[in-house]
């Protein structure tokens, strides 16, 4: 079972698709979201959608990171496929999964599970998504619960 809202969040060091390696706190509003694979239907759908809604995010505030099992190589290609503009992490021993504590499925990715940290804690907690529109019900959530805001 994933971290539950409330609890701290550890702090992870990943390489993202760019060979740089990413150190995050969490103390400022971020979304981690796991995913089982680059470039498959569902990955591709749910990571299009966070890119869509980019700017929405980045407006109120909000850091948006992809992680998977996937190497740093196939993160580049995938980002550079998709016109991404957000970091994915590269978590090949799962890792930052199981920091999360997200179940890993029997042929080795994770779960699709999806984080709203901030504060150095777990805000909310997405299991099992659908990918399709996810994006942007995480953003209406996050504002709704005045997790973060828009600017006026």
């Amino acid at each position: 079972m994933p971290l539950e809202p409330g609890e701290s969040t550890p702090t992870v060091t990943a390489s993202n698709q760019d060979a740089e390696n990413v150190t995050l706190t969490f103390e400022t509003p971020t979304v981690l979201y796991f995913y089982p694979r680059d470039d498959t239907p569902g990955c591709t759908i749910e990571a299009n959608q966070f890119q869509r809604e980019l700017e929405t995010y980045r407006d109120a505030g909000v850091s948006v990171y992809g992680v998977s099992i996937d190497d740093v190589e196939s993160h580049e290609a995938f980002c550079e496929q998709e016109g991404l503009e957000f970091d994915l992490l590269a978590d090949p021993d799962a890792e930052i999964a199981a920091a999360f504590d997200v179940d890993r499925r029997e042929s080795g990715p994770t779960e699709r599970t999806t984080f709203v940290l901030a504060d150095g804690e777990v805000k909310a907690v997405y299991e099992n998504v659908d990918p399709d529109g996810h994006a942007r019900d995480v953003l209406f959530d996050a504002l709704e619960a005045e997790l973060v805001s828009l600017p006026d």
